[in-house]
């Protein structure tokens, strides 16, 4: 006769795999090759060139990757501990201002300043983490809106850092690791455009935290997050220490905040006040809603049309009369800047899909998965 619980245990265990079946395993080789092999091939198909005329460029990739890092953050702590914040845009300052000062003016080697940029942001959420013990729902969206006008003061006004409101250069930041310098990198003697380090740089670093967090989140503390976001006080009372949770759900949050905020750094080579105040935050918050609040995948799938999403207005707004919006090609432009109407579409995104599908696109997806899983008899 079986031993039940060995059966429980194999079951318990095959859960646990990330890639469980055959095909699982065939979509990992496919992005492994398309992580690879996609700055190499970027430029010899008709319809990357069609992606580049439309500005969907490898650069317009590295953006999304690194909203990519920074979304699975906020997301692990709105989607899976139901702690909304619109204060992740200071955690992904703090990172990217710490590269600056210590990978620029210190120039230090980039294995000593990118492991610090993770300890400062997750120092920074170890500190405000405690305070959402007290506080859920409204009134912690209100305590981090303030946590993003205090950044704004002290990235505008901490000069020797930050360079006030002018800002500061990331491009004294060494990108070395060992024979590797992603700044000039070359394979075989053929050296690869900016872009295309970056590239794998990036996207290199959006596979490892999705990895983390997902690991994170099918353990025994990733389900104690979960429990705290359904329902906090059942969840106390059936021992979780909402105190511990909560402070590192906060501080793993801002640390990854923190790394994404070291690559966008490095990748924009000058930074400022400006990229870190409420619009940005308000970006993050778009990117996990319409990728899917709660999912790894949803994150990165919202980074890319979020990120994907000004390049591709700017460059039609460009060569279209829109009507309303200013362009280079005159007409009736003029009522709005293209950074205004990137703005009204995310808001219109985002109430179209908490009203139509809160799961985002990674629900559609899930909508579509079971309709064939359960085909003939999916309604």
């Amino acid at each position: 006769m079986a031993n039940p619980s060995k059966e429980l245990k194999v079951r318990y265990q095959q859960d646990l795999m990330i890639w469980r079946t055959p095909l699982l395993k065939a979509g990992l080789l496919t992005l492994l090759f398309l992580y690879i092999l996609s700055p190499i091939i970027w430029e010899s198909f008709v319809v990357t060139k069609f992606l580049d005329d439309i500005g969907l460029t490898m650069t317009t990739l590295n953006y999304a990757g690194v909203f990519a890092v920074g979304a699975i953050g906020l997301n692990l702590l709105t989607g899976y501990t139901g702690q909304v914040s619109l204060g992740h845009s200071v955690f992904v300052g703090a990172g990217a201002y710490f590269t600056a000062y210590a990978g620029s003016t210190w120039d230090l080697p980039f294995i000593v300043w990118l492991p610090g940029s993770l300890l400062v942001g997750f120092l920074i959420g170890f500190i405000v983490g405690p305070l959402a013990l007290r506080l859920r729902g409204n009134y912690l969206v209100v305590v981090t809106l303030g946590l993003v006008f205090l950044g704004d003061h002290i990235f505008r006004n901490w000069k020797s850092v930050t360079g006030g409101s002018t800002g500061v250069s990331v491009t004294g930041a060494s990108l070395k690791v060992g024979p590797i310098d992603f700044r000039n990198f070359e394979v075989f003697g053929h050296e690869f455009e900016k872009s295309q380090s970056f590239f794998w740089l990036i996207w290199g670093f959006v596979a490892l935290i999705a990895l983390l967090v997902k690991n994170i989140v099918r353990t025994r503390p990733g389900r104690a997050l979960q429990a705290v976001r359904d329902r906090d006080i059942a969840a106390e009372i059936i021992g979780v220490d909402l105190l511990h949770y909560k402070t590192m759900a906060f501080a793993i949050s801002s640390s990854i905040a923190a790394l994404a905020g070291a690559l966008f750094g490095v990748l924009q080579s000058f930074i400022s006040p400006i990229d870190f105040g409420l619009l940005v935050a308000i970006q993050y918050i778009a990117i996990i809603i319409l990728g899917g609040m709660g999912t790894i995948h949803g994150s990165i799938i919202g980074a890319l049309v979020v990120g994907s999403l000004p390049r591709l207005v700017e460059n039609i707004s460009r060569d279209y009369d829109l009507p309303g919006v200013s362009g280079d090609q005159g007409g009736i432009g003029g009522m709005l800047s293209i950074s205004s109407l990137n703005h009204i579409i995310y808001g219109l995104l985002i109430a179209a899909f908490l009203l139509l599908e809160p799961r985002g696109i990674a629900g559609i997806w899930i909508r579509i998965k079971t309709y064939f899983k359960t085909w003939p008899f999916s309604y």
